[in-house]
């Protein structure tokens, strides 16, 4: 039964996995599914509506999750249907988070009014628009580094609900409520609609009534123009075959007025919206299967990746790579203490399976991208969780002690939560900012210097784990000390070499791209940061400076270094390296660095001083066998 084991536990939470996993399925009877998978140009890049509708989502109120008032849950493509379709009810959703309470004052709001206590509907927020409005002025005349928290709250409240504005008006207004009709009227009468508005412009004797139609017709495609041109759901007339060439339905609903015909993708929105209206899935899914059909003629290579990126996305590798990473965890630490074997292998199958999940993510991002696998600041995240772990793996089948496998678990929890922090300010698959649109360099410098940070981490965390257990645990004893240290140690030779090549061709790109080797730069220090450092710990090791306790405390200081590196020199906002700027992190990166600096100090405490505590029992007995945390003798 013990050799089973863990060969039952891993397989089980596999057929677990693959169920959640599996290709997307109808919630009713409309193919919502086949919608979500219909493209839409956004933000340079062709991807699905399904894409369109979890980013907005998390954008808005940090997860995909949707509750209706009458405790109905959509789908994150249903949500959006009502958002596009049925305005009236889809402001009734509570999906605007807000926490600041001077913003809940400002709605007059208070948190029990709200979805999990934080979240809230359009219908509750619209009453004090205008305050809103002009609290948002007076906070984007601030810089964002300066900004109070309600000055924060107050401009990302205002871009979700412009972001929301945006998404009712892509492709049918929300004050037309038989759009469809409207536009099969106005093809019939445009002609003599537009001789009308002429002749009234001209003060000519002219049909007031059509006049008047046509000028309210236009306004509301006026309106459209405005407020969706970002969303180029209409694809290329027919007959081009130029993926670059879609539309906003705005300008193209305008166009009619001069060519006299309405285009047919407009209608088919229209259509939609006749159909989602009025509840009727036979006629939505006709269209679903007519629209498609007529794009596949011309970009069928387009909604097959649609098509994939809306499975990729129902799949959420990620996300399940968090669950099946903290369970990698747990029974990686109750191995420590009894059962030792099983668990250990229990814990390095879920820490493979975990590995397995993320690989297989970033390869599929790979894919829809045409990309190496780092791009922008969220592919970093799972992307150096991913090393980290393989590099764990490597070292569990070298020392089979569990270490690896907690700490690669750690990590896997660590960069996933990260990423999704990351995710919730757009499409994390977004277009390459010139500078960067070298797959080459993305592939050498880049990757390079990002398995450096995550090899430095994993130095760092493996010396968290010699810490916790030689302070609070009695199960550090000499051997899992001796196995830790030359852990770290072959871990930080490692992260020497790929931090130090990689900041090396980081230079000779910037020579390439800017004519110059090295500028100081932020980012560019923060690298020289972690190749020094590491070198640091390699030479006082070499000159006998620190034993096995002073390398785990440098090595700790290494995740300090690397963090900056990463996120700090974003936040500061200046440098040409700043792509992925953000100042949210600000809080979790300086509480990151105060716990291991607190590590730190604690694993300088002097010994004589942890007798004193073990004997008043203020501490837990420290391992007196272990020779770094044990008294001369």
């Amino acid at each position: 039964m013990k050799r089973f084991l863990p060969l039952l536990v891993v397989l089980l939470t596999v057929g677990f996995v693959a169920s959640k996993t599996r290709a997307p399925r109808n919630p009713g009877a409309f193919d919502v599914v086949g919608f979500g998978q219909l493209p839409v140009l956004a933000n340079g890049r062709l991807k699905p509506i399904d894409t369109m509708a979890r980013s907005s989502l998390l954008q808005l109120q940090g997860k995909q999750y949707v509750l209706t008032p009458d405790g109905g849950t959509p789908t994150p493509i249903e949500w959006l249907l009502d958002v596009f379709f049925r305005p009236e009810l889809a402001d009734t959703y509570r999906v605007f988070e807000i926490v600041n309470p001077d913003l809940l004052a400002l709605f007059s709001l208070r948190t029990e009014d709200g979805r999990d206590g934080k979240r809230f509907a359009y219908d509750q927020l619209k009453q004090s628009f205008a305050e809103l409005d002009r609290q948002a002025k007076l906070a984007n005349d601030v810089e964002s580094a300066v900004r109070s928290p309600f000055q924060r709250a107050v401009v990302q409240l205002y871009g979700n609900l412009i972001q929301y504005q945006r998404l009712h008006y892509a492709v049918a207004p929300p004050s037309r409520p038989d759009f469809l009709g409207d536009l099969l009227k106005l093809q019939e009468q445009v002609a003599a609609g537009v001789a009308a508005v002429r002749a009234k412009q001209a003060g000519q004797p002219h049909d007031e009534a059509a006049a008047k139609a046509m000028t309210e017709i236009g306004e509301v495609f006026v309106d459209m123009a405005n407020y969706s041109n970002i969303y180029l759901v209409i694809p290329p007339e027919r007959g081009s075959t130029d993926p670059n060439a879609w539309r906003a339905a705005g300008p193209t609903l305008l166009e009619t007025f001069r060519t006299g015909q309405v285009d047919p993708s407009a209608l088919a929105y229209a259509g939609f919206a006749h159909a989602w209206r009025a509840q009727n899935p036979e006629q939505f899914n006709k269209l679903v299967q007519l629209f498609r059909a007529d794009l596949e003629k011309r970009f069928e290579a387009q909604l097959q990746k649609a098509q994939a990126e809306s499975r990729f996305n129902a799949a959420q590798p990620f996300y399940w790579a968090t669950y099946v990473s903290v369970l990698a965890f747990l029974v990686g630490v109750f191995s420590w203490l009894g059962y030792t074997d099983p668990l250990r292998r229990t814990a390095f199958g879920l820490l493979a399976l975990t590995w397995l999940l993320m690989l297989g993510g970033i390869v599929t991002r790979m894919w829809l991208e045409g990309r190496p696998p780092v791009t922008n600041l969220y592919s970093t995240a799972p992307f150096i969780g991913c090393v980290a772990i393989t590099l764990c793996l490597i070292l569990e089948g070298f020392f089979r002690n569990a270490i690896a496998s907690v700490a690669g678990a750690v990590l896997g929890i660590t960069t996933l939560i990260v990423a999704h922090h990351l995710s919730l300010s757009g499409d994390t698959l977004e277009m390459m900012r010139a500078v960067l649109d070298s797959n080459f360099w993305l592939a050498t410098h880049v990757v390079v210097i990002n398995m450096g940070y995550s090899a430095t981490f994993l130095a760092g965390f493996l010396a968290l784990i010699y810490v916790a257990r030689g302070v609070f645990t009695t199960t550090l004893d000499k051997p899992t000390a001796d196995a830790l240290a030359r852990m770290v140690y072959g871990i930080v030779c490692f992260a020497t070499l790929f931090s130090f090549v990689g900041t090396i061709l980081g230079g000779i790109w910037a020579d390439q791209s800017w004519g110059r080797f090295w500028g100081w730069d932020p980012k560019e220090n923060g690298a020289l940061m972690i190749v020094v450092w590491n070198a640091i710990i390699l030479h006082a090791r070499w000159g006998g400076m620190i034993r096995q306790r002073g390398l785990m405390c440098l090595a700790i200081g290494g995740n300090i270094c690397t963090a900056w590196s990463w996120f700090g020199t974003n936040m500061l906002g200046v440098g040409l390296h700043s792509y992925g700027f953000t100042d949210a992190a600000f809080v979790g990166l300086i509480g990151f660095g105060a716990s291991q600096l607190l590590m730190i100090a604690i694993a300088n405490i002097p010994l004589d001083r942890w007798r004193s505590f073990r004997r008043s029992g203020a501490a837990p007995r420290a391992p007196e066998h272990v020779e770094e945390f044990a008294p001369a003798k």
